[in-house]
């Protein structure tokens, strides 16, 4: 979701035969523009005596966008797309992730100290206090990332093993910005109480859980049934991750246009899994009035039971000074219900409910879509702070505290930080670890 060139587009890498002339390499990128493409990294990867051969990465809507822009190459004299590849797919093969030893064996007397007969005097310290598990094991420093499949991205319901890419992606991000090993659980089953079973089952593998994908309304008690039976940290990032930088998102947004988050009138349309958690951060945080609407009833009355009011559509739009969409709908926010000086965010991803030049054009104040709200600000950091300290929960003053210390990395004219931001996974987790520690959330030292 992040703003980036070629966000929310395919990328593909065209190898190109290119005569090493004057003028040529402008014609291909003329042609490629031109068409509507995006253009990324133009490398030589072959020098001959008369032709080049350049590797161009462009960013197309889909695969007609990608063979209209061929069919434009092909009208130029002299120039010969020798191959197209998908990044993408390129990238993916073999996975993402692999479980590797962190000790070297080099001797049968590595091997005698990490496996047999050497480690069957630490099975027996950890049989007599298990609490050595946390110092000799690799459970503290584990999270499994669950998911049934059944809310992936923006695809909905393509089962467990099709959203492992998702599971792996976050997994290498968990690794990269904040050393946990995240490793993918996959149930296959749409059953709440399958679930629960199973993770109840494995947890002692794990540092904490962190639910991933699972649609609404099941995911709302998988949760709340977890965090009550476990005492290691339960979170559904689908619903909190996404929160806590929209709340930052709101924080910096706010402060532009002069408003007070606190005070203003909020409107959620569409209460999933995103939806409801960011309402539910929001009157924690404090906002007073958070008025929500979905097709669901349910949804709605979820909402008032937790201190919010529901509406129409159209009430929302015609009394909220904040605009939040999460509903998937491309288009449904029209123009029309714009009110001048509102707040809108329209984060349904890849195509949101209003495009945010056509909000500013009918009177935001400020408009920005989900490409610009990237959960991966908030998880890392909530996780690694969470196991810091060995907190037993992830509660909302740590998520409060991880949305203000992501606004406060934002540059200027940012409403949220780039996920590669230098600074933003440890601040969040410097936050998040004291946040935990005075709001109660870590287990007592034994």
């Amino acid at each position: 979701m992040e703003i980036e060139k070629g966000a929310g587009k395919l990328a593909k890498t065209l190898r190109v035969l290119i005569p090493d002339k004057p003028g040529y390499l402008g014609k291909l990128t003329t042609a490629v523009g031109m068409g509507g493409s995006n253009i990324g990294d133009i490398r030589i990867v072959r020098i001959g005596l008369t032709h080049n051969t350049r590797e161009m990465t462009i960013y197309v809507d889909s695969e007609e966008h990608l063979e209209r822009i061929l069919d434009d190459i092909r009208l130029i004299r002299g120039i010969v797309v020798e191959d197209v590849v998908d990044l993408v797919r390129e990238l993916h093969l073999g996975g993402k992730i692999a479980m590797k030893g962190t000790r070297p064996i080099k001797t049968i007397n590595d091997i005698r100290k990490l496996y047999t007969p050497g480690v069957a005097s630490v099975c027996l310290d950890i049989q007599k206090n298990p609490e050595l598990a946390r110092l000799y094991t690799a459970i503290p420093n584990q999270v499994a990332i669950v998911t049934n499949g059944t809310a992936i991205l923006g695809l909905g319901d393509i089962g467990a093993v099709a959203g492992m890419p998702v599971m792996e992606g976050k997994a290498a991000l968990f690794d990269h910005f904040v050393g946990i090993s995240g490793i993918p659980i996959l149930i296959e089953s749409r059953d709440p109480q399958v679930i629960i079973d199973t993770v109840l089952a494995i947890a002692p593998t794990f540092g904490a859980i962190k639910l991933e994908d699972i649609a609404a309304p099941e995911c709302f008690v998988i949760e709340e049934t977890l965090d009550a039976a476990l005492d290691i940290p339960v979170l559904h990032d689908d619903q909190h991750g996404t929160a806590v930088v929209v709340l930052a998102a709101l924080l910096n947004a706010t402060r532009a246009t002069g408003q007070n988050l606190a005070k203003a009138s909020i409107g959620v349309i569409g209460l999933g899994a995103a939806g409801m958690g960011i309402s539910k951060l929001l009157l924690a945080y404090g906002v007073k009035s958070v008025i929500g609407t979905d097709l669901r009833e349910p949804a709605r009355q979820m909402l008032v039971a937790g201190g919010g009011s529901a509406g129409t559509l159209a009430e929302v739009m015609a009394t909220a000074q904040i605009v939040i969409a999460t509903t998937g709908v491309p288009g449904l926010i029209k123009p029309a219900m714009v009110k001048k000086g509102q707040v809108i965010l329209a984060l349904s991803n890849p195509n949101p409910e209003i495009a945010p030049e056509a909000a500013l054009a009918a009177g935001a104040a400020f408009a920005a879509d989900g490409k610009s709200v990237n959960n991966a600000l908030g998880f890392p950091g909530l996780f690694r702070g969470a196991l810091n300290v060995r907190a037993t929960r992830i509660n909302n003053a740590m998520k409060i505290a991880a949305a203000k210390a992501i606004a406060a990395c934002a540059e200027e004219r940012e409403i949220v930080p780039s996920i590669l931001h230098p600074e933003v996974h440890q601040r969040v987790t410097e936050a998040v670890e004291r946040a935990a520690l005075e709001s109660g959330a870590v287990k007592p030292r034994e």
